[in-house]
């Protein structure tokens, strides 16, 4: 399990146990130690190194309305870098982000619950922020880096993190880091239609009655509960059906062949 904590203006004291006894609550444990990711800080230098002399990182200092402006006057999306600073040959220093380039192709690839999806980059984020002009490390790289560290296979989350895929993706093909599986599934919302979430003040989860939470998340999964009396239960079934769908029927080890 990792904790993404990159974020410390923006984390609660507390936050990060907090996370790990609900789930603990619920019977979701790591089955390895936790990494934090503000420990990491070497792996992501070394990957940065790697990226800036492949020639692909450049320093940049607009701000947001600098990018809004320089979007609109290119005719891209808002938000959509244009990349203003590409070739200026900015020195890295305080005050500056660092940008990875990226192709005018489209990074494609099949998730395993919405199917092919491909985006070009560079009309659909342009050079995307690896290191943020606080030198708080991004998402996208920190991400990569320790899923390839970690020898992560698949990657089970929200449908509302599909379109980071690709950078992801291409984050992966620099580093010559293999490519897990992706699954997206949808995600949670409010009467609002809004992703509940602590930034909209979404309610935390009610830990007083573990069963009842987990009933809902399995049929938000579309996981048949199966009668189940236990949170303990249910999690063995929701289990069990989550690899007959997802995964396949279990590998046999050699030692638990029939011998004859």
């Amino acid at each position: 399990m990792r904790i993404e904590d990159l974020d410390p203006p923006r984390e609660q004291p507390g936050a990060a146990q907090q996370i790990l006894d609900t789930l603990a609550d619920f019977g979701l444990e790591s089955d390895e130690p936790v990494v934090f990711q503000s420990a990491r800080d070497d792996h992501y230098r070394r990957a940065l190194a790697r990226l800036q002399a492949a020639g692909f990182v450049y320093a940049c200092d607009c701000s947001r309305s600098r990018i809004a402006q320089d979007s609109a006057r290119f005719g891209l999306p808002p938000g959509v870098y244009p990349g203003t600073c590409r070739e200026r040959g900015l020195a890295d220093g305080a005050g500056r982000a660092l940008r990875v380039r990226v192709p005018d192709t489209p990074v494609e690839f099949v998730d395993r619950a919405c199917g092919r999806y491909a985006q070009r980059l560079a009309h659909a984020v342009g050079d995307f922020v690896i290191r943020r002009a606080d030198h708080c490390w991004a998402y996208q790289l920190a991400v990569v880096v320790d899923d390839g560290a970690q020898g992560i296979t698949d990657v089970v989350r929200g449908a509302d993190l599909l379109d980071n895929t690709p950078r992801q993706l291409w984050l992966q093909r620099l580093l010559g880091l293999p490519a897990p599986r992706y699954l997206h599934v949808p995600v949670v919302v409010g009467t609002d239609g809004r992703k509940l979430s602590k930034h909209n003040g979404a309610a935390a989860l009610d830990r007083r009655d573990v069963l009842a939470q987990l009933r809902r998340a399995a049929r938000h999964l579309g996981l048949p509960e199966r009668g189940a009396r236990t949170p303990a239960a249910l999690l063995r079934a929701a289990i069990d059906d989550w690899r007959s769908r997802w995964v396949g029927p279990p590998t046999i080890a050699a030692e638990e062949l029939p011998r004859g």
